[in-house]
């Protein structure tokens, strides 16, 4: 990290999990553990659960976001949620794009980008997730593919818009399995993506842009990712379940 140019950021994907009093009771454990962090922490909780995460985050430093937002604004789209519906109530981040969404429920590069055209119209800010397959990753494509998911998710996204965008590189291979990225590994690819930062923007643009590593992020190896200059924060999966984990890994990123 080099929190002298970019503000660190850990977020929490709590993903198919915790109904509104768990959430309510995890916040309240989340809460004074975080209380003294020098990064940002943001909890991105099911819909069913914003309501109750936005009343349970009021007075602390937690910021509540969403883990998906449609690019319509209403209409004959069952079972999704407008972006304008997420700030109604208090949501102020949405990830968008992650490998789950992209894997399981058709999501393509020209869908993320109209759903980051969205939040961002609305005031959101936006988690961008990109990320390889381990068969990509073995057949030497990672950052080609990492560099084109970033362009066309960015396609149309000012530089002043852009300042409300993180991306959190996520190989997908490391997401729920056990595996890691090395940090070298982690470090590569998100210097990767700053340099498509600095060539779709500049240079001073890039060295500001904040970029996530979210790919099985836990209490014992957070420091060491962290320790790499171009990770700015998590976007953590099972370990932001457990207040105690997450907690640690809010401790590295404010430490480090």
């Amino acid at each position: 990290m080099n929190k002298e140019l970019r503000k660190a950021v850990i977020a929490g994907n709590w993903k198919m999990n915790k109904n509104p009093e768990e959430t309510k009771a995890l916040l309240a454990e989340v809460a004074p553990l975080v209380k003294d962090a020098a990064c940002e922490v943001v909890a991105c909780v099911p819909f069913i659960d914003l309501p109750a995460a936005v009343e349970a985050a009021k007075g602390t430093n937690i910021k509540i976001g969403a883990q998906n937002c449609h690019w319509e604004e209403s209409g004959a789209f069952t079972g999704e949620i407008a972006a304008n519906m997420l700030t109604s109530i208090g949501v102020s981040y949405v990830i968008i794009g992650h490998s789950e969404r992209r894997t399981y429920f058709g999501e393509t590069d020209q869908t993320v980008n109209q759903r980051i055209r969205a939040a961002l119209d609305t005031g959101l800010s936006v988690i961008l997730c990109v990320g390889e397959t381990l068969e990509q990753r073995e057949q030497g494509i990672t950052e080609e593919l990492v560099a084109l998911q970033t362009k066309i998710a960015l396609l149309g996204v000012t530089k002043e818009e852009l300042a409300r965008v993180i991306i959190a590189y996520e190989p997908i291979w490391a997401i729920g399995t056990g595996r890691t990225a090395t940090s070298a590994q982690a470090g590569e690819v998100c210097r990767a993506i700053r340099s498509v930062i600095a060539a779709l923007y500049d240079k001073q643009t890039a060295d500001a842009f904040t970029i996530q590593y979210g790919g099985s992020m836990n209490a014992k190896n957070a420091a060491d990712l962290l320790a790499q200059g171009d990770v700015d924060g998590g976007l953590i999966g099972g370990a932001s379940l457990k207040a105690a984990d997450f907690a640690e890994i809010v401790r590295a990123a404010s430490e480090g």
